[in-house]
């Protein structure tokens, strides 16, 4: 409860910039530190992840296609973890890096994008539908976080994330991603090229719904966005495999 009530006025803080600027020097290592242990406590499994340096990648691949948005190591999933004493770790030791949390595992991601989220979190609140953890990845995408769908008993009812996002998919629910097993994302504080930020508009310390519970209102408005004329292409590329 303590913890919640830390996070939950930390939120209410008034910041600078779209994404939430934790500020400078040990104020801001200090915000970065709570918030990430605070998804950790949340049952969110957490990794290192590469971050915007100059006008390239910290990872030095010439040519970054995804700069500061993939994890560090290749076995990203195996090293996610929710051991605060493992994170408090990571965090020290790579002050400037961002980190990715593993869905599948705890939980998984709708990904959207940000006018359409907007509107569905407002028909979904309206409706009095408890609404988890949401958080903006600056400048067009939206994160709603659900429980995971889990294993199944059935394998073959399970599928890997990269099928979800393949053209095909798109006309039927235009601009959703549904990160589950074999995916991630960026959690806040992280840090976008360009100065953009990763930033909760719901705490991870709200209960995780079931993903079915959102997925009519999220569909919806992806489509009305792009029935619309809008580019619904994602903001960021799907996870490259490794």
């Amino acid at each position: 409860m303590e913890r919640k009530s830390r996070f939950s006025q930390w939120l209410r803080r008034p910041r600078s910039g779209a994404g939430g600027d934790t500020g400078t020097g040990a104020a801001s290592e200090a915000a970065r530190e709570e918030l990430l242990l605070a998804s950790a406590a949340a049952g969110f499994p957490l990794a290192p992840a590469a971050h915007p340096s100059g006008y390239g990648c910290s990872c030095e691949r010439i040519g970054c296609p995804t700069p500061g948005r993939h994890p560090v190591s290749f076995a990203w999933q195996t090293l996610a973890s929710t051991d605060a004493d493992k994170v408090t770790k990571w965090l020290r030791g790579q002050p400037e890096a961002n980190f990715v949390t593993a869905t599948g595992i705890a939980h998984d991601v709708l990904d959207v994008p940000a006018e359409a989220g907007r509107q569905a979190l407002d028909r979904l609140t309206g409706a009095g539908i408890d609404v988890g953890p949401v958080a903006t990845v600056a400048p067009g995408r939206m994160l709603f976080f659900t429980a995971t769908r889990g294993t199944p008993d059935d394998e073959d009812e399970w599928w890997p994330c990269e099928l979800d996002c393949h053209p095909e998919t798109m006309d039927e629910h235009p601009g959703l991603r549904w990160h589950c097993r074999g995916s991630y994302v960026l959690l806040p504080p992280s840090v976008l090229p360009g100065d953009e930020r990763v930033a909760w508009l719901l705490g991870p310390e709200r209960p995780l719904p079931d993903p079915l519970t959102l997925l009519e209102a999220l569909t919806d408005a992806c489509a009305q966005y792009a029935g619309e004329g809008q580019d619904h292409e994602p903001a960021h590329p799907w996870p490259i495999g490794r």
